[in-house]
């Protein structure tokens, strides 16, 4: 019999939000025009408009690793590198498909402080080399929310966009987690991102209650010339494009986004609350979005394991990520902290 158990290994764990569903189900009625043609897909198009408070240039992928991927290469010669962070998902979880989609833009790995890029990180790498023998920096790539759960501010992004623009570089945001991101800090879209000096956001609407699909934004038009051809080579243009848009309608209308990553955020906090007086745990990171990272004795990782629990430990030794979710439950929380107590021995 298959396990539905809520886990805490994964936000892509979850199913599909009642507003996805919803929308898809109406979708389904009767025929569309194909190939993005339709009215759901201008219908996504015109609410992210309006969400973020400007004209921008809207398109869909399939997934997360398709809208890095593309949007990079949009950004990139194949003689261009990309700085991203050490632990950045581009690098370290896309087998190679930023390079592989630019025809060879290399990846430059930067320093981070909590997951984070910072401008001196950025200044470093830029102008480590400025000959000809080496791959130019053409872009910025940072994740918001990160790889360990931590949030950039308005003003972090600020100075990184400032830092991009005296160097002559594009910022691209990796926002699988971007709704999270806002959530946490109380600030709109369009704060977090071409006010702030973001170019190009992929929002991610997977690990927010939706079954597949990725939004691709370019806050500069002149940006996006033949990126409609790029998803068609790459693979990423759906025939049936309103089943990747109108979920997108369905969680954007009312805001149920932002409810659903705010289950998810306060999911996580209540965690970290639960374990913070428990002896040998330790909190590796804040916890800024839906994820929390907590040092453990290896003895408690395989005792929480054999209780059913699965979580990543790919942070190392010790390190275990709990990542919350749009639908978890806080009696489920209430369980796993529970559990964590007591394998710890406390």
């Amino acid at each position: 019999m298959t396990d539905t158990t809520q886990q805490f290994a994964s936000d892509n764990y979850a199913g599909i939000c009642p507003e996805a569903w919803a929308a898809m189900a109406e979708a389904n009625q009767g025929h569309q025009r194909a190939y993005g043609e339709d009215s759901w897909t201008a219908r996504a198009a015109d609410h992210f408009r309006r969400l973020f408070e400007t004209d921008c240039e809207v398109f869909f992928a399939f997934n997360g690793t398709a809208a890095n991927s593309l949007a990079l290469a949009s950004l990139c010669q194949s003689y261009h590198s990309v700085i991203c962070g050490d632990t950045a998902h581009v690098e370290t979880d896309e087998c190679g498909a930023p390079e592989f989609f630019s025809n060879g833009s290399k990846l430059l790995l930067a320093r981070t402080e909590q997951g984070k890029l910072t401008p001196e990180a950025i200044r470093e790498v830029a102008l480590k080399r400025q000959d000809i023998h080496f791959p130019k920096p053409r872009v910025v790539s940072l994740t918001q929310a990160t790889e360990v759960g931590t949030v950039y501010r308005p003003a972090e992004l600020q100075a990184i966009s400032q830092t991009c623009r005296e160097l002559g570089l594009h910022l691209h945001m990796d926002g699988a987690r971007f709704a999270n991101a806002c959530e946490s800090l109380g600030c709109s879209p369009a704060e977090l991102t071409w006010k702030a000096g973001v170019d190009v956001l992929c929002f991610g609407g997977t690990k927010n209650g939706m079954a597949v699909g990725e939004a691709i934004l370019f806050f500069d038009r002149k940006l996006a010339e033949d990126f409609d051809y790029r998803c068609k080579q790459a693979g990423q243009l759906a025939s049936k494009m309103r089943y990747l848009s109108a979920p997108w309608v369905g969680v954007l209308q009312d805001d149920a986004w932002l409810r659903h990553a705010g289950n998810a955020n306060g999911c996580a906090r209540r965690l970290a609350e639960l374990v913070a007086d428990v002896p040998g745990v330790e909190l590796m990171f804040p916890v800024e979005a839906n994820g929390v990272f907590l040092q453990l004795s290896e003895p408690a990782i395989e005792a929480l394991r054999a209780r059913g629990w699965r979580f990543y430990t790919f942070i190392g030794a010790g390190g275990a990520r709990f990542m919350c979710s749009w639908d978890t439950e806080l009696e489920r929380v209430e369980e796993l902290a529970r559990d964590i107590r007591q394998v710890m021995g406390a």
